[in-house]
């Protein structure tokens, strides 16, 4: 219970990676304000957990417009005045075909998974440089590795574990430690319609879970290791490390 009331903002909290990262941190007694703009998944999430005991609260935000940004941390900074850790998990998944891409869907994408992570990390660090805290950004894979046709996809992933290293640096200087994590395959839902092969491609010899990356989380939110700084995590079952040929 290291995280028991500290003030911990979550985006893209309504389903997902997200949704078990407000349940996992609920349940080590953290106060959990998260943003996602999924408004009817993301007021049952916070009704439920409020009513099973824990301290949620829900605000509908497209994080990849600045002032609507500035607006929800507003409220978070009149509520407690503080964030003890930011974990920036807002995006979207589109991948649409090179030649086919127009600049507003390139324009869309960044917006929603890097801009993102810029604006909600400058409000947060504003509510944290008095006393410290933890930004994890979730960054991808793809940051690395590709397949076709997920050019703006990538280089956001790529743009989230660059900007991490850059704002460690900076916000270093206040004592807010920032680090992102790189997950591989992770099966959000329908987890036992998987194929064995699907498994035992993995290294670890299985998919990944949402709980992989939640654990991944508390582990850089714990001020214990607060000498973890401008990292990117890889939580991957080891698929990046594999040698694929194809004979």
């Amino acid at each position: 219970m290291k995280l028991k009331g500290n003030i911990v903002c979550i985006t893209g909290g309504a389903n997902g990676i997200g949704r078990t990262l407000v349940e996992e941190f609920s349940k080590q007694g953290a106060i959990v304000e998260f943003m996602d703009m999924d408004e009817a998944k993301g007021r049952e999430l916070s009704r439920r957990l409020n009513a099973e005991g824990y301290s949620t609260r829900f605000h509908e935000v497209n994080v990849g417009v600045p002032q609507q940004v500035k607006e929800a941390f507003t409220i978070i900074k009149k509520e407690h005045g503080v964030v003890d850790v930011l974990i920036n998990n807002a995006g979207v998944s589109r991948f649409i075909p090179f030649w086919e891409m127009e600049p507003e869907d390139w324009n869309e994408i960044l917006a929603a998974n890097l801009s993102s992570v810029y604006y909600c990390s400058r409000e947060a660090a504003e509510l944290m440089k008095d006393r410290g805290g933890s930004i994890i950004n979730m960054a991808s894979t793809r940051a690395s590795m590709s397949e076709p046709d997920t050019e703006a996809y990538s280089a956001t992933k790529g743009g989230i574990v660059s900007l991490t290293h850059s704002l460690a640096i900076t916000l270093g200087e206040v004592g807010i430690r920032v680090n992102s994590i790189s997950p591989g395959w992770i099966q959000t839902e329908d987890y036992a319609s998987l194929r064995d092969i699907d498994h035992e491609q993995h290294p670890s010899g299985r998919v990944g879970k949402p709980e992989d990356i939640a654990r991944a989380c508390l582990f850089l939110a714990n001020t214990d290791n607060d000498f973890i700084t401008g990292e990117n995590l890889v939580v991957d079952g080891g698929m990046t490390r594999k040698m694929i040929y194809k004979h």
